[in-house]
């Protein structure tokens, strides 16, 4: 057996079964440049980026890793068939195998529940001897990582930053998330001195911002402190996300643009109080988000943002008005996912047992298709409405609104010409009913 094995990062297929594939991929996955980093040196690894490469299924590698996040476990368990027919070896992992995988029982060798980190050298030393386990599942408690094989991707049609891990987990319960279905509110840190290692070698690569990946980067206010503290003396600009609860933290908030963090993804997911309550996201106040996102925006933070349409309690009315509340916030990259009960999730189980999911094939259910019966909306017009949502949106006038005619345009115009690019390339992908993921 040669000892080689090739991570494959799935694209995903659109709601017409076609693979979506792009000339550049902006956001590129830390799982396997991790996994790499903990290799045997005696093993060879590959990397392939699906979204912007063709999967080498002639490869030599006796072992295939696939993983993801979500729907991307549809095209992964038909990339392991393929390699399955070579007679490779087929390891599987993600948030949603994570969550259910017996899903893939039949599409792999072995699944890796949860973090690989704790059992990798483990499964390794298996398939050597001859004795790979059909699933390897161990939790962790502590957070340390070595510097991530960013080489594997360099040579790759890659955006202008790269990833790097501050924590993991979240400690909110949103039963609908697949992060806090797997973590169940434990939230890990990395030690600071791990992170800004990572960022210094980013910056040695020679890039000039990074993508800071954490589920929710303002859990530990002193941790957050420190981090920001450390980062600010490195000169670079970053992304992240997390709660819209930061901007009510002014000090906070003043050390994270210090820091050099220029936009921040919020999970807004309704501008109805009713409809957070049925997401167990009532400590969110959406009468609030305006004067919150201004406050951000005010500090130099640009806003992107992520909503649910077809929540419970959602009506046409309250959907319809979430476009006036976009175009009055000015949130610059607004980004909406269908009421979605992943499998494994709290929301998917209760939807089970009311017998409302109406889509029988776990592998066909997508954030951008309604599959699930509504009280105050019938799944046609769900989808509906989403569409419309994105095509009000995302109109030419609408981005250069939000983008160029903006009161701070410039003050940096390199950013908001950045926002501009990704805003018009969301709105190519609406106009091919291809929901803007992350690209």
């Amino acid at each position: 057996m040669k000892k080689k094995i090739l991570f494959v990062q799935p694209t995903i297929y659109d709601d017409f079964g076609r693979v979506i594939k792009k000339k550049k991929l902006y956001f590129v996955g830390l799982a396997y440049p991790l996994l790499a980093a903990m290799t045997p040196s005696d093993w060879e690894v590959e990397i392939c980026l699906e979204t912007i490469e063709e999967i080498p299924y002639d490869t030599d590698a006796s072992v295939i890793g696939i993983g993801g996040m979500g729907q991307a476990v549809n095209r992964g368990k038909d990339i392991a068939l393929e390699f399955k027919k070579r007679g490779k070896i087929i390891l599987m992992g993600g948030p949603m195998v994570s969550l259910v995988p017996e899903m893939v029982y039949r599409y792999c060798d072995s699944v890796v529940v949860g973090d690989a980190e704790s059992v990798w050298l483990t499964v390794l030393r298996d398939i050597e001897q001859g004795t790979l386990l059909k699933q390897y599942k161990y939790q962790i408690d502590t957070l340390s990582t070595p510097l991530p094989r960013y080489d594997l991707i360099l040579t790759k049609n890659i955006g202008d930053f790269l990833p790097v891990q501050a924590g993991r987990g979240c400690p909110n319960s949103c039963g609908f998330c697949s992060i806090f279905c797997m973590y169940r509110g434990r939230y890990l840190r990395r030690p600071i001195p791990e992170v800004i290692r990572d960022i210094r070698h980013v910056k040695s690569l020679g890039f000039k911002k990074f993508l800071l990946l954490d589920d929710n980067i303002i859990s530990d206010r002193d941790y957050m402190f420190e981090l920001c503290g450390e980062i600010a003396k490195l000169n670079m600009k970053w992304m992240s996300q997390c709660a819209i609860d930061l901007a009510r933290d002014e000090e906070l908030t003043s050390a994270v643009v210090k820091s050099g963090c220029f936009m921040l993804s919020l999970g807004l997911e309704s501008i109805t109080p009713e409809s957070l309550e049925f997401l167990n996201k009532s400590w969110c106040k959406p009468q609030e988000y305006i004067g919150l996102i201004e406050k951000l925006t005010d500090a130099g933070i640009e806003i992107a943002s992520e909503m649910i349409v077809g929540a419970d309690t959602d009506t046409r009315e309250s959907l319809c008005a979430t476009i006036d509340f976009i175009k009055k916030s000015r949130i610059t990259s607004p980004k909406f996912y269908i009421m979605t009960p992943i499998p494994g999730t709290d929301l998917f189980n209760s939807m089970l047992n009311q017998e409302r999911i109406i889509e029988p094939n776990f592998f066909a259910i997508t954030a951008s298709k309604a599959v699930i019966t509504h009280p105050n909306l019938r799944t046609e017009e769900i989808d509906e409405l989403f569409w419309h949502i994105y095509d009000e949106l995302y109109r030419i006038p609408v981005i250069l609104r939000r983008c160029i005619f903006h009161r701070r345009f410039f003050s940096d115009p390199a950013r908001f010409l950045f926002v501009l690019g990704v805003n018009l390339f969301y709105a190519y992908q609406i106009r091919r009913r291809i929901a803007p993921i992350i690209m």
